[in-house]
């Protein structure tokens, strides 16, 4: 169903990194692709932190209306909390001056720059959402699960409301209901913000508020099929 492909390890403040790339079957000759944090837990259940996502899966069984990214699933470091939002913008350059490169390289492959797309769950949604709203023309699509915006809610709004969002962005927000009511919250809020600086949000925004879903990876594995479906339809 998919071919996986051996490991990179570029380094990130000077410690190699493992990264791994997933090709689909039957890939585009310049496919999009989906840049996942918390790499660990987005494939199988081996080495994952509460199972994984099984996004390989997911995108394998993806119809044809539905582009199928290269997956390019970034181990999380020792310095998470920090990477993923008070270093972001050096973990960000890690991803477009090394990753991407490398991962192009290794594949053989020229990934469509109209199509990149960044994903993660809780601090890596969080993270998602403040990679589209700076580098809004690197990164066109966002998969924001369960985003804890509740850590920094001005910081991010302050992104939010003022970002400049292209007019093929895509970006996908969920939260669970069973989550905390600090978390729903302040999705709710994020949400808001981003139907106000996006041209089109009917088309660009997708929010699904899932009424028996909690702060877990088996959640994110469930509703990681939609979201795929939204940000990467042709």
């Amino acid at each position: 169903m998919h071919h996986q492909i051996a490991a990179i390890h570029p380094s990130f403040h000077g410690h190699p990194r493992r990264v791994r790339l997933v090709v689909p079957t039957h890939a585009e000759p310049s496919p999009p692709v989906l840049v996942l944090f918390d790499g660990q837990n987005v494939l199988g259940d081996h080495g994952s932190f509460a199972g994984g996502w099984h996004a390989d899966r997911a995108i394998a069984k993806l119809p044809r209306t539905i582009r199928r990214p290269v997956i390019v699933a970034i181990d999380s470091g020792l310095g998470r909390m920090a990477e993923l939002w008070s270093e972001l913008d050096a973990f960000l350059r890690f991803v477009t001056h090394d990753v991407l490169p490398q991962a192009e390289e290794t594949l053989a492959l020229r990934f469509d720059p109209h199509a990149r797309g960044i994903g993660g769950a809780s601090m890596g949604g969080l993270a998602s959402l403040a990679a589209t709203a700076r580098h809004p023309r690197l990164f066109r699509k966002a998969i924001a699960m369960s985003p804890s915006v509740w850590t920094v809610p001005r910081e991010l709004g302050r992104e939010l409301r003022h970002a400049r969002y292209e007019r093929d962005a895509r970006l996908y927000v969920d939260v669970g209901m069973r989550e905390s009511e600090r978390m729903v919250r302040e999705a709710h809020r994020a949400v808001t913000l981003l139907e106000q600086s996006l041209e089109a949000p009917t088309a660009q925004l997708l929010f699904r508020p899932d009424r028996r879903g909690k702060h877990r990876e088996l959640d994110w594995r469930r509703r990681l099929p939609k979201a795929l479906r939204f940000a990467f339809r042709r």
